[in-house]
């Protein structure tokens, strides 16, 4: 680990405005959508958008009903639901001609359903506009709501994602009005309703987690069966934020992946700059071979 007084030399980025970047970025705005890749402000936006031609979509809106001490976007009071998004999100994987896509959400707390029937109806229009696409959804914990639950699952997304986000002990600290055994709870419901569904969950380090708190989270996500497990270092948007406790070295990162495929998991991104979309059509063809090998071990 490194203390956090200056970014260390692994977490400096090159920024380059090419021209799939401006691509991408005219077809986003164009169609009137929103990406947590701007919103959160990531810090893999340039690869993402000017080298992989590829966006995390973000539905519901742009302000999140929960104020979480980590996350850079907005908190407030959103507007309803637009009814039109799925099919315009749709349309804008169509012309982008992606293999993947990543859609995640801000927290809806004021729907009665948490969000889930938006989720649903963007899964199936994205399969109807692009039907070679593979579908990745990234939630909120829907409160643990089995109906909500189970209305997203039982659109078949490929990868059911939802973010455990750091240890049990700092989850009060940095994390709005979330649990950590009610998001152990959404991943295990996701799994038991649809068992051949990819589960995936991420963490973030650098907010004063020891080593073996993160190895016990490793353990919990297995006990919930989840499959893919990102680990990404925690970078302070603002200094209103949670503070920066500490950097760990990529050497760290990569002994916490051998831990984490040790425990069973079936594909782990572990870096500095991982976060929880990054690489994820990468991901998701990693883990179809390492599937394919085990069977046929």
């Amino acid at each position: 680990m490194a203390n956090c007084e200056r970014k260390p030399d692994w977490l400096r980025v090159k920024l380059t405005h090419t021209e799939a970047y401006s691509e991408v970025n005219k077809l986003v705005h164009g169609q009137e959508l929103n990406t947590v890749c701007e919103a959160a402000m990531c810090p893999n936006i340039h690869e993402c958008w000017g080298k992989h031609r590829t966006a995390t979509f973000m539905i519901l809106g742009e302000i999140c009903t929960r104020a979480c001490r980590f996350c850079a976007v907005k908190t407030g009071r959103p507007l309803p639901p637009d009814p039109d998004e799925p099919r315009r999100l749709a349309e804008s994987v169509k012309t982008m001609q992606l293999r993947h896509v990543v859609v995640t959400m801000v927290t809806r707390d004021d729907l009665p359903d948490g969000g889930a029937d938006a989720v649903a109806r963007t899964v199936y229009a994205i399969r109807a506009a692009a039907p070679d696409c593979t579908t990745e959804v990234l939630v909120s914990d829907m409160q643990a709501d089995p109906t909500s639950i189970k209305c997203i699952a039982d659109s078949a997304p490929t990868i059911n994602s939802h973010n455990l986000e750091t240890v049990r002990r700092l989850t009060q600290t940095v994390r709005s009005r979330s649990d950590y055994d009610r998001s152990l709870l959404y991943l295990k419901m996701a799994k038991d309703i649809a068992p051949k569904a990819i589960t995936k969950s991420s963490l973030m380090l650098g907010l004063g987690e020891t080593r073996d708190e993160v190895l016990t989270a490793l353990d919990d996500l297995r006990g919930s069966d989840v499959d893919i497990v990102n680990l990404g270092q925690y970078l302070q948007p603002t200094k209103q934020h949670a503070p920066l406790v500490e950097y760990w070295t990529p050497e760290s990162f990569a002994e916490l992946k051998e831990q984490a495929m040790q425990r069973g998991f079936a594909y782990c991104e572990s870096g500095p700059l991982v976060r929880s979309s990054y690489h994820a059509g990468a991901q998701y063809d990693s883990f179809l071979k390492q599937l394919q090998g085990s069977r046929t071990a």
